[in-house]
């Protein structure tokens, strides 16, 4: 069986490689998933959202929410993933969420194209372009799964 250290290393693989993370929330017993484009950075994930969307309200108004990251595979012996809980929060407007808008901005380079060349693409000029606000997800409680460890593997990381 793999030690922790080992195990967070294949998660941080997995989280690197993917762009879309699916943030589950509910409210009066109806539960909904959303897809949301992600950057990890610092033991956070950083999306943008409208803030008027189903998914930030119930969010913001249980402080609960819940996450997936997983690939696209076709054999039940490929099947690997992170599962969460935890909470969802605006990123403000620290030194940490400016380097994440940085890494978002490169990871998902294709924004660029929104705007006009030699335009200066800032935290502030992309939530009024996309009229999207900054988010962040900070787990509380994360696993790991990995079939290809063993079949159902599940162990309990921190990142």
């Amino acid at each position: 069986m793999p030690d922790q250290h080992h195990l967070k290393d294949r998660a941080l693989k997995l989280i690197n490689a993917q762009s879309t993370m699916s943030l589950a929330t509910a409210r009066d017993n109806h539960a909904w998933a959303a897809p949301v484009y992600f950057v990890f950075y610092k033991s956070a994930f950083y999306f943008f959202s409208s803030s008027d969307s189903r998914h930030i309200q119930e969010a913001l108004n249980s402080g609960q929410a819940s996450a997936a990251i997983y690939p696209d595979v076709s054999t039940w012996q490929e099947i690997n993933g992170i599962q969460m809980s935890g909470r969802v929060r605006p990123a403000g407007l620290e030194l940490a969420a400016m380097q994440a808008f940085r890494a978002y901005i490169a990871k998902f380079n294709f924004t660029k194209e929104f705007f006009e060349p030699g335009q200066t693409l800032e935290l502030e000029s992309f939530r009024k372009r996309f009229r999207v606000r900054f988010y962040r997800f900070d787990p509380t409680l994360l696993y790991y799964l990995d079939n290809q460890i063993e079949f159902g593997f599940r162990s309990e990381i921190a990142l």
